[in-house]
């Protein structure tokens, strides 16, 4: 390491935190929201849905699982703009640009993992709980919101964290797409100035103590639970 340059590094830290990792945060964050919250839905569907409800969505959930999320991306990104079009009977492609293509991707691709996570929440909580909701007069939207998910979320809880900290890690991703996540910053710094090590260095660190520290708290947090 006699030829590791720390001055570097120190130069390049404000544009790789305050750009390459806030972008990458604030996907993390997008994606987390919005995969849970159409994650909820799909396991609502396929747990309660019709059959025409639950079997549009066992595909879509199935669908995503099957394939990587760099091909999600590159699909979104080349191929989205196209079907937009289509449906929309445009006179041109519709064009979401990187970042847009980068956030759609996430939040749709993490929906069908937050489905089966959500899923299986829910299956955890006995059914007991909702027929005795429903016997007390609560609609099934009722029980659900009042009985059944408040217990499923503390069951479910670390798991969801852990895919919290996967989609921090899988936001380096993104990098094929050209943004400034922090992969990407890292990565156009260690271009410019000839310092492929010391960027790719601090990005291993960087993510390493934050998933490290993240999955530490999970743990203690699945113990508190009794998880």
């Amino acid at each position: 390491m006699s030829g590791f340059d720390y001055q570097a590094v120190i130069d390049a830290l404000p544009y790789l935190l305050f750009t390459g990792l806030k972008f990458s945060l604030l996907l993390t964050a997008s994606s987390a929201v919005g995969g849970m919250a159409l994650g909820a839905l799909l396991a609502v569907a396929r747990l309660y849905g019709s059959r025409w409800v639950a079997w549009p969505a066992t595909i879509y959930v199935n669908l995503f699982r099957s394939l990587p999320l760099v091909l999600v991306i590159f699909l979104i990104y080349f191929i989205l703009p196209y079907l937009l079009q289509w449906v929309m009977q445009a006179e041109r492609p519709i064009v979401l640009g990187a970042m847009g293509s980068a956030f759609v991707t996430f939040i749709l691709f993490e929906a069908a993992y937050f489905s089966e996570i959500i899923r299986a929440g829910i299956g955890s909580v006995g059914h007991g709980q909702y027929a005795a909701a429903c016997a007390l007069g609560l609609t099934h939207a009722q029980a659900l919101r009042k009985v059944v998910l408040p217990q499923a979320l503390r069951n479910m809880l670390p798991v969801l964290l852990t895919q919290i900290i996967v989609i921090f890690q899988e936001t380096a991703l993104v990098y094929v797409l050209s943004l400034p996540d922090f992969l990407g910053a890292a990565t156009k710094i260690a271009q410019r100035d000839n310092r492929l090590v010391e960027m790719y260095v601090v990005v291993a660190l960087v993510f390493f103590v934050i998933s490290f520290t993240a999955s530490r708290g999970v743990r203690v947090l699945r113990a508190r639970l009794g998880a």
